[in-house]
């Protein structure tokens, strides 16, 4: 894993309730939804956050019953980011998921 953007959160993310983690997941998506037109190093930075934060929480040993939903909510995050090109996501339906 090469080092963590969020130097602070660390093994402090790994007390941190799930539904606390994907609110974390989900600022950052939408985050991301808000600069994807504006500010490209700002819509960047905002998707790699997300992306290490929907990954520190599948190294969650707590959420192994609930890996395939949070794997497949990154999976169309991405899927978002790179136009819904695989699947026809956006950032306005990955949005509703993190409401």
């Amino acid at each position: 894993m090469k080092p963590l953007i969020h130097k602070e959160i660390g093994e402090r993310w790994k007390t941190l309730p799930l539904m606390e983690q994907l609110g974390n997941i989900g600022s950052e998506v939408s985050r991301a939804s808000k600069w994807a037109t504006k500010d490209e190093k700002i819509f960047q930075n905002a998707v790699d956050r997300a992306l290490e934060l929907f990954d520190l929480t599948l190294a969650d040993e707590r959420w192994k019953g609930r890996r395939n939903e949070i794997a497949r909510a990154r999976e169309v995050f991405v899927d978002a980011v790179l136009g819904g090109k695989e699947y026809k996501s956006t950032f306005e339906g990955i949005n509703k998921y993190f409401l």
